[in-house]
């Protein structure tokens, strides 16, 4: 029993993303680009999507198909994790790609892509860029200081599912003095607005303990590739685990955390103003993020942008060089090759994992 535990508690891109937000970079010779543009999403038209496409795809983006790889049916109990997961001696790391302009950037290729654990460089054997499956859970503030935007809230959680896939499933915890499993894994998004309609904002915020339960029901997840989207406005003043327990419980589990949060400009408690360090820290150690809004009329298109992302993320594979089994965390850093003539890019990866102990 962990440390935990002791105190009870297809392969393709989605429409979305083909029909209505790419910049697509075709080539003339390898990297020469030429730049179509579609439509955007509305009030987030500087967030549409970059494709970089220097060569036909083929028929599947995965190499190496000796070994079993995310999404596939030979995965078994060991599969791909989504952020980062260990098959044997298999390490599986997810990556996201955006621009300055924070548009995602698809079309990369295997060669664009170095790992580093620790100071060595490893050997990508698996790539894949498929829109696999995903079990996706929403941590959903409902303290009393979410009252004025609790509206804006619950639209932001509706356009999240609805970037869905019809194979994903998902589930609802909502929070205030303490973590409610509000709606349990489905693949309606019908059930999880209904069940938003009777929550009503009030009490403290037990945020730290609502992720623990989301970490905890991941573990019923259908789905190899995993994700939690956290919507609160400010920090946890009513929890049972600390900070430094759900730090170390998030780098142990196999699941991504992006989070929006809608801080108060001007904090004057002491969790408040701790609030964006501590989703910061809780979103980037799992290879997820942390989107900062001032205004909840910027929630839905927020939510629909991180819906997107999970859906255009790189698989990078490797067989650590390092086959010592001592459950040590190990630190990773995905570096990017880019084709030449584009701007700069940025890079999104867990930091780590732990290796087996057995």
């Amino acid at each position: 029993m962990s440390r935990f535990e002791r105190r009870g508690y297809g392969t393709r891109r989605s429409p979305e993303v083909s029909r209505n937000q790419a910049y697509h970079y075709a080539p003339v010779t390898r990297y020469v680009l030429t730049i179509l543009v579609f439509f955007t999403l509305a009030a987030y038209a500087q967030d549409v999507n970059v494709h970089i496409d220097p060569k036909p795809p083929a028929a599947t983006k995965t190499t190496d198909t000796k070994e079993p790889v995310e999404g596939t049916a030979d995965a078994g109990k060991n599969h791909g994790k989504p952020g980062v997961s260990v098959d044997v001696n298999l390490v599986l790391v997810n990556v996201t790609v955006t621009d300055d302009w924070n548009r995602i950037v698809t079309g990369l290729e295997k060669e664009n892509f170095s790992v580093l654990e620790g100071s060595q460089l490893q050997e990508v054997k698996h790539f894949s860029s498929e829109d696999a499956p995903i079990s996706l859970g929403v941590i959903f503030d409902m303290s009393g200081s979410m009252s004025d935007k609790i509206l804006k809230a619950r639209e932001a959680v509706i356009e999240f599912f609805k970037t869905a896939n019809p194979q994903d499933e998902f589930f609802m915890i909502t929070f205030n003095d303490r973590p409610l499993l509000r709606a349990d894994f489905t693949k309606s998004v019908e059930d999880i607005q209904g069940k938003l309609v009777y929550t009503v904002p009030q009490g403290s915020t037990a945020m730290l303990d609502a992720i623990y339960m989301g970490v905890s029901k991941m573990r019923q997840a259908k789905y190899a590739k995993k994700a939690l989207l956290i919507i609160s406005d400010g920090g946890d003043n009513h929890s049972r685990y600390t900070e430094n327990e759900i730090k170390s419980l998030v780098k142990e589990a196999d699941v991504q955390i992006y989070s929006i949060g809608i801080f108060s400009p001007n904090p004057t408690q002491q969790e408040e103003i701790a609030g964006p360090a501590l989703l910061t820290d809780i979103s980037q150690v799992t290879g997820g993020r942390l989107f900062t809004i001032s205004n909840p009329n910027e929630l839905a298109d927020v939510a629909t942008k991180i819906g997107i992302e999970l859906r255009n993320q790189y698989v990078l594979g490797y067989r650590p060089n390092n086959k010592v089994r001592d459950g040590h965390w190990r630190k990773i850093k995905v570096k990017l090759n880019p084709p030449k003539g584009l701007p700069h890019l940025n890079v999104y990866a867990r930091t780590g994992y732990y290796a087996p102990s057995q």
